[in-house]
């Protein structure tokens, strides 16, 4: 379905989104905040329900909102860096895109049809689409990050774990906050909130944000700066009820524009055709593509309900509806010229509605649960390779179709106060209808990117198809507590991500009977592919010693990963005209093994005056990821005829270092009627690889940063003052790339060329750039509170 076609099914959209929240029926259960009544009484929603975070039988890393504030942390990626195996990066070529990988699963491409592994979660809300979720941190209640499958409550694309953001409830009181930034590279942040009740019961609140910084770099072709930050944004709440009433009706909108320049690579060798030089700044480009005008906006509505029909009955009701647009250039070859260049649109929206049944008696608690998801996500790019052939543009447009139902339920009974059993599962019916058109032009790119190419030959692609996938996703875990500090379990999970449509492939390339000629069915077959699955085993171990001074989770796990979706792009010939290709299939079966631990433990309080104390926290994973198959096309020596080959040995697990390690030092002490508080956090990622053909260019080697800082609260905490160092040592580090060089089919060693350099897959420069981590900044932050 094109996009003007389109049109009028979004505009029905939206009317159902709010038709659904004006009329959704009380039911959404309020989300406790991260509390700490000592150590050890976390209070986390992991099973949907408020739990204690020792009882609750999943690997699970809960970041407060206050201990995010005194870490000076930024946006979600940040808490990424102290979280066992667990990888959250912006995604190469954009400023606001997230990739996430947990425990060896995740995904990196964000184009319609592709799907997450990593569940991400705004207030219970689950966000589709990747674009826009690099979430900004301001007025956050916590963050929770759970590790494992988590198919039976957050249902499809949480195989790897889930990530969520849980917004501040709005106080009782009248309440004002500025908190302003004001750091190197011309950082200055300024954000607003405030609240005020409306009558005993009504609330009414928001904030907004000015979240701006200059870049790391420079454009030097367009004069733009590279890796800068420039985003306006806000979030609205009206509440009714809560606070001891039966009912809550929380209704919450945010919107967010993002108007950062375009983010270009660095090369990392030089040019081939042109001889450009590698530069010598990595934050530096020279990318000459700059239309579309980069620019990101995203919005949404949510009315969370909840109603407590008895002391043990409560129903919720999560209902959304969320839009977001982007317009990109991506300047593959980083280079003046036209080589490698793909301007692109992407345009994303889905309404949602969840409801929930709980039950808490004396030994049984647990909930039943609806879930429907109807979601749009439209892409379309060109692919100019102006270098190869004048005006050489391939013109893609992949429309997606979502349709999501699923049931399910999960119970915990307690055969004593010492051992309990949980058992849960969800049926999901999936259903993705694409559309998928590829064009080739001449003379200039597509007329949808304003270019005057002329259209040259029939499509390579104009596809239209359905496929339905129908999932059991079961759970079950048994506990032990010895003593109410000191919980034992053993867990099985099972999760899968859905299958569709490579909306990148190349239909006339499909086999088929009649060469050159294949049928709606071939082409079909050619272009889809299955979900994927996978199965986790996990035992562990939380628990609180020495009168809640130390404080240990410890998780080791096994999981079969089969089917796995491998999506990728190369240099292909299509209607006899070189191009860039979509090559996507179920290839793989890999295992992960791995050990999890985190903890806290306090080591002194009194120490040099009274009321001080300094804490350690420390947060280790290893994984074992390997691929066990993994089936590529090889051409046959002899005929050139592709053959499947299992090639595992020569691949790696994508985004998943072997180890991942942090720790915190802490330190606060009285200082007046206030407190000052001193915090400093090494971290440490081994090895990793961008994608499952290692490539020594864009891997990144080990490496670790060094955080700290140190923020004075004043009394009845009214006011604070704080100075944040990031990436102290001024490390650089890779965080993704693109790779198009020609490389041995079977091992994946890149083929030298003149000179020992690689040579062009595609286009005539030899594409080989990578993106950055942030380099060091220092920032100060004063919060004032009214």
């Amino acid at each position: 379905m094109r996009p003007f076609a389109r049109s009028l099914r979004r505009a029905i959209l939206a009317t159902s989104a709010l038709s659904m929240i004006a009329f959704a029926p009380a039911a959404f259960a309020q989300e406790a905040g991260t509390t700490d009544a000592g150590d050890n009484e976390i209070i986390v929603t992991a099973r949907r329900r408020d739990e204690r975070l020792i009882d609750v039988p999943v690997a699970i890393t809960a970041y407060s909102g206050e201990a995010l504030a005194k870490a000076g942390a930024i946006d979600i990626t940040d808490v990424g860096q102290t979280t066992p195996n667990t990888t959250l990066e912006v995604s190469r070529g954009t400023n606001s895109t997230l990739s996430a990988f947990i425990r060896g699963v995740g995904q990196q491409d964000p184009v319609s049809g592709f799907e997450q592994g990593v569940g991400i979660y705004l207030d219970d809300v689950y966000l589709n689409r990747p674009q826009a979720a690099v979430l900004d941190i301001y007025d956050v209640e916590r963050i929770e990050i759970l590790r494992g499958p988590q198919g039976t409550l957050y249902g499809r694309n949480t195989i790897g774990g889930a990530v969520k953001y849980v917004t501040k409830q709005l106080p009782e009181e009248f309440s004002l906050k500025i908190k302003g930034t004001l750091g190197t590279y011309d950082q200055a942040d300024l954000v607003v909130t405030a609240s005020a009740p409306i009558g005993d019961l009504l609330r009414v609140g928001g904030s907004v944000a000015r979240l701006s910084r200059g870049g790391f770099g420079d454009n030097l072709t367009t004069g733009r700066e590279n890796y800068n930050k420039d985003v306006w944004a806000g979030r609205a709440t009206v509440e009714l009820g809560g606070y001891g009433a039966p009912v809550l009706i929380r209704i919450s909108g945010d919107y967010s524009k993002d108007k950062s320049d375009p983010r270009g690579g660095h090369r990392l060798i030089s040019s081939l055709l042109t001889n450009a030089p590698v530069l010598d700044d990595v934050f530096d480009s020279r990318g000459g593509l700059d239309d579309p005008k980069q620019e990101i906006e995203a919005y949404g509505l949510a009315m969370n309900v909840t109603a407590e029909l008895s002391d043990s009955v409560t129903i919720r009701s999560i209902s959304a509806w969320r839009k977001d647009t982007s317009a990109t250039p991506i300047d593959f070859d980083a280079l003046p010229g036209v080589d490698i260049d793909v301007p692109g649109f992407y345009f994303n929206e889905q309404i949602s509605q969840e409801f929930q049944l709980l039950y808490e008696g004396d030994r049984l608690k647990g909930l039943l649960g609806f879930y429907y998801l109807d979601a749009t996500a439209d892409t379309l790019f060109d692919v100019r390779i102006f270098n190869n052939l004048a005006g050489l543009t391939a013109f893609t447009e992949a429309d997606v179709d979502t349709q999501t139902f699923a049931v399910f339920g999960d119970f915990t009974y307690d055969f004593s106060e010492q051992l309990s059993l949980s058992v849960g599962g969800r049926y999901t019916w999936d259903e993705r209808e694409a559309s998928i058109l590829r064009q080739n032009y001449l003379g200039g790119g597509s007329p949808v990117f304003g270019g005057a190419g002329v259209a040259a030959g029939a499509p390579g692609t104009n596809f239209e198809g359905k496929r339905n996938f129908n999932k059991f996703t079961p759970r079950a875990s048994l506990s032990f507590k010895p003593t109410p500090d000191h919980n034992f379990y053993a867990s099985y999970s099972q999760g899968f991500k859905g299958g569709g449509f490579d909306p990148r492939g190349v239909g006339v390339n499909a086999p088929a009977a009649i060469p050159g000629a294949p049928t709606d069915a071939e082409v079909a077959s050619f272009l889809s592919f299955r979900p994927e699955k996978v199965e986790s085993y996990e035992v562990g171990y939380k628990g609180s010693l020495m009168d809640g001074a130390v404080n240990v989770a410890l998780a080791a796990f096994y999981a079969d990963y089969t089917d796995v979706q491998i999506p990728g792009s190369v240099a292909c010939t299509a209607s006899g005209l070189p191009s860039f290709c979509g090559v996507v299939s179920n290839a793989g079966k890999a295992t992960f093994k791995g050990v999890e631990f985190e903890g806290r433990a306090r080591l002194g309080e009194d120490i040099a005056t009274a009321g001080d104390r300094l804490t350690l926290s420390t947060a280790v994973g290893f994984i074992d990821a390997q691929y066990k198959k993994f089936i590529a096309n090889i051409p046959d020596p002899v005929t050139l005829r592709p053959t499947p080959t299992d090639v595992s040995d020569f691949r790696e697990v994508q985004n998943t270092p072997k180890w991942t390690a942090s720790g915190t030092l802490a330190y606060s002490t009285p200082v007046g009627d206030g407190d000052m508080s001193f915090g400093t956090t090494l971290s440490y990622r081994s090895k990793t690889h961008q994608f499952e053909i290692p490539n020594p260019y864009i891997d990144q080697d080990g490496f670790a940063l060094w955080d700290a800082s140190l923020v004075y609260t004043a009394p009845d905490d009214r006011w604070s003052l704080g100075v944040f160092g990031k990436n102290l040592t001024n490390k650089e580090y890779k965080t993704s790339g693109y790779t198009f060089v020609n490389v041995n089919p079977t091992t994946g060693a890149i083929l030298p060329g003149p000179g020992g350099l690689p040579t062009s897959a595609l286009g005539r420069e030899g594409t080989l750039t990578a993106f950055y981590g942030n380099p060091r900044q220092v920032f100060v932050t004063g919060t004032v509170k009214f």
